[in-house]
This record gives C-alpha cells, structure tokens and sequence, in this order.
C-alpha cells in the first residue's frame, strides 16, 4: 500500500494515536500497531538487519583482508605494483561498525519513501529525528582528543598511578577507576576519548592477551555507562529522564552515585584478581624507548581549551552554541599551532555518523519498545531494560519510558538502573561506546568482536546490575 504525505506530520505514528488495546495481551498490542500503521514491521525488519551487520562486521573485515592478500599475490605473480582490490576495499567498508547503521539508514530512507513517498521520508530525516546528541559526541571528542586535553588529564591521573609507582596495572586501576567517574562531570563521551587514548597509550602498548584485552574493554564501557550517574547532565539516558522526572544531581548522587562507585571499584576488583598475573607480568615487562616528549604547553593554553570543554558541556543542548564555539576554537588552535597536534576528526565524525543512524533507526521503534516496558513489573523492567539497551541506544530506552504512563518511582529507578547497567554489552548500547570502539580497535586482530566485547562486558553487568538493584 502506497500512502501519501497527506499524513506528513503523523508519521512515525505517536504512541497516543494507536487504538486503545486495554487488556489485550502483548502479543495482540503489538499486531494491533503493526495493522494500523504497517511500516512498523518493515522499520523493525531493517534495524534488525543492521544489528546483524554489526555482529558481522569483524568477518567482512576478515574477508577483505584474505581478498587484498590473494590480490596482492596475484599482481606479484604477474610482476605488477601492488594497488588495492576494489571488493576487498568494498568488504573493509562494509567491515567498519561507525557506517553500519548510516548504510542501513540509506535503506530505511528508501523504504520510507517508496511505501510513503519522498516527502514523508524527508519530514522524518529533517524535522522529526534530533541529531544533537551525535553532533554533541563529534565535538566533544574532537575536543577531548587534544593535546592540551589530554596533558592535563594525563597528569592529573598520572599523579593517582604514582601512588602504583606508575606501572601498567597503576594505569589499569586509575583510567577504570578514576575515568569513567570524571564522566560526571566532563560527559561520557570526552570521559570515554580520554580513557580511550590513555588506554592506549599505558595499557595497550604494552601489548596484553586478547583475553585481557576484551576484559579491559568490557570494564571500561560498562564504567563509563555507570560513571556518569554521579549528576543529572552528564550521562545520555539520564539527561533524557532528569527534566521530565525532577531529578537533580544530590538526587542522582543518592540514588544511584554511590551505588555507581560501589560497583565500579567492585568489578575492577574482581578483574584484577582474576587477571593479577597478567597484569603483573606487564608490569615487569622493560619499558620501550620514550618518543620524544613535546614541548610543555603554557598553562593559559590549557585554560582555553577547558573553557571551549565547559562551554560545550554547558550547551550541550543547544547545537547552534556549541558548534560556534567549536569553530571558534578551531580558530583558536590555528593560532596556537606550536602548542597542538593536528585536530583528528575521522574518528569523531565515524561516530557521529553511528549515532545518527542510530537514531534515525531509534526513531521508529517505540511502538513496540514502550509497550514492554509499560507491561514489566519492578523486577522484570530492570532486566528488560538492561536486556533491551544491548540492542538499543540507553538514551533510547530511558526517552521511551517517559512516555508511559503513571511509572511509580520504584519503576523509573529500575528502568535507569537497566539502561545504565546494559550500557557496555555491546557497542550500540551507550553513545560514548563508539568512540572508544573508534578509539581502541586497533589494538584487537581484525577489529573488536562483538561477541569479545559482550564476553568481556558480561560479569562487570552482573555486578553493577547488583549493586544498582539491590543496594
């Protein structure tokens, strides 16, 4: 059926114009929606074939990088300069997780238009979807990624890692400790940059078991996902809620701040122990050479770009101030080039792009996510939530559950506790993940794998979920 844009501005249909299905089960709810608005099965369809995609993406990268070796054999054979296989490039794009999600939305557009037509499809990209959060991420990371940025982070938790003598494991407590914590407070997504990098640079380097490996990952994206519960602007799912809710940040602080630490330290603990030799044994490995430090930079330098950080974070709502104070700020390293490095801006952008798509998919989902969490009791939202947050972005889940009526207090307490609790499981499930899957897939053969990253993330779930729930 071919509908026109008569309807323009009820598409997606809102959840208070499906009929009222009172007492139908859940199973009939959600065929009742499907018939009255179609699409609905058709929009679900796609999203659920770009979450397969993610989950194959490291065997395209695979694939490609078998068809670039045979292609290169093949020209050596032949005495030919080696040039790259175009299917194998085409596989390394299919491979890259930020573009899922965008490609998959490029179908969604087109599935919009031929079942609507073009001007409902453009309505729904253009007015009906908010792209701050991923124009937020782009510039925040961009931010938090430079020099300046990460001298005075680096320092300030060098000074932590010295209480350790500042070996790798000292690294490993302080930036899965300390980190996901300053996401109260900085966001989740520059906390997330900067541990990222860190990570990187003190932990990674030093070159552990893909085990170990796929542990640390896990940790730090569920950290972060609980890290930045500490006050009401700081973490995506509670920003959705806080305004609508009254939450503040001494509610936020007694509410779930501290059970957040309490589970945090507890999860690092557990791994620690389980991982004690490893990481000793990279503690004792010789130091490689240093690279040649760069020049100090000038406190007033740092001072600048932490205001451009504040005043992005204190707009952070706002995209029309904060992408102007970016531009400023890009005028500003033009100026200071002697004291910066280069603005990286492929991976910020990668993960805008995931974002967007994400929540061009997001969108339509709602029909059938917030009749779940409308029927969950207290128990069984905290599980659902968590268990729903793995295939969908936290911020999401939190958003849809405003919309349900007549939630107790117990009830919004277990669906935020879900939604951050789930926020590591896998890359889709929180906004800061795709960063530090940007950040850190360099360091795991053929990308990180979905299933590592759920393995690694799976007990740490356990335990904040615990601490959240039952403290």
């Amino acid at each position: 059926m071919i509908v026109t844009s008569a309807g323009l501005a009820s598409f997606p249909t809102p959840l208070d114009q499906y009929p009222d299905a009172t007492g139908a089960r859940l199973w009939e709810l959600l065929s009742a929606r499907v018939s009255a608005a179609p699409f609905n099965a058709i929009a679900t369809t796609i999203f659920g074939l770009a979450i397969v995609h993610t989950f194959l993406a490291q065997r395209f990268t695979a694939l490609a990088n078998d068809l670039q070796e045979a292609h290169h054999e093949r020209q050596r054979a032949a005495e030919r300069p080696e040039t790259p296989s175009f299917r194998a490039e085409l596989l390394y794009f299919l491979g890259e997780v930020e573009v899922v999600f965008g490609l998959w939305a490029v179908v969604l557009v087109g599935a919009i238009a031929f079942f609507y037509d073009w001007d409902v499809a453009k309505h729904y990209i253009n007015s009906a979807v908010n792209y701050t959060e991923p124009l937020f991420v782009v510039v925040v990371m961009a931010l938090a990624s430079t020099r300046p940025i990460l001298t005075l982070a680096e320092g300030a938790l060098r000074r932590v890692a010295a209480l350790g003598s500042g070996t790798p494991v000292a690294w490993w407590f302080t930036l899965l400790t300390i980190g996901p914590l300053l996401g109260s407070f900085i966001t989740e997504p520059a906390a997330m940059t900067i541990c990222a990098l860190l990570l990187g640079r003190q932990f990674y380097d030093h070159k552990p078991s893909p085990r170990l490996g796929y542990a640390t990952l896990g940790l730090l994206f569920v950290n972060i996902s609980i890290g930045g519960t500490l006050t009401h602007f700081a973490a995506p799912p509670v920003l959705m809620v806080a305004r609508t809710w009254g939450w503040d940040t001494p509610f936020m602080l007694s509410h779930f701040g501290w059970k957040a630490v309490a589970g945090i330290v507890t999860s690092n603990v557990l791994y620690f122990v389980a991982f004690r030799r490893e990481l000793a044994s990279l503690s004792a490995k010789a130091p490689e050479a240093d690279a040649p430090k760069p020049a100090a930079i000038p406190a007033w330098v740092i001072l600048v770009h932490v205001a451009f950080m504040a005043w992005t974070v204190a707009n952070s709502h706002y995209p029309a101030l904060f992408i102007a104070g970016f531009l400023f700020f890009l005028g500003f390293v033009q100026a200071t080039p002697q004291h910066q490095d280069a603005i990286e801006l492929e991976s910020p952008l990668l993960v805008g792009f995931f974002l967007a798509g994400l929540v061009i998919h997001g969108g339509l989902q709602g029909w059938w996510i917030a009749p779940i969490l409308g029927r969950l009791g207290e128990t069984s939202l905290f599980v659902g939530a968590t268990l729903l947050t793995a295939f969908n972005d936290n911020a999401l889940i939190t958003y849809l559950s405003t919309l349900v009526p007549h939630l107790s207090e117990t009830m919004k307490y277990a669906v935020v506790e879900g939604a951050v609790a789930g926020g590591g499981l896998t890359v889709i499930a929180n906004a800061p993940n795709p960063a530090g899957q940007s950040i850190l897939s360099r360091y795991f053969e053929d990308g990180i794998s979905p299933l590592g990253l759920l393995a690694g993330a799976l007990l740490p779930t356990l335990v904040v979920s615990a601490a959240l729930f039952l403290l």
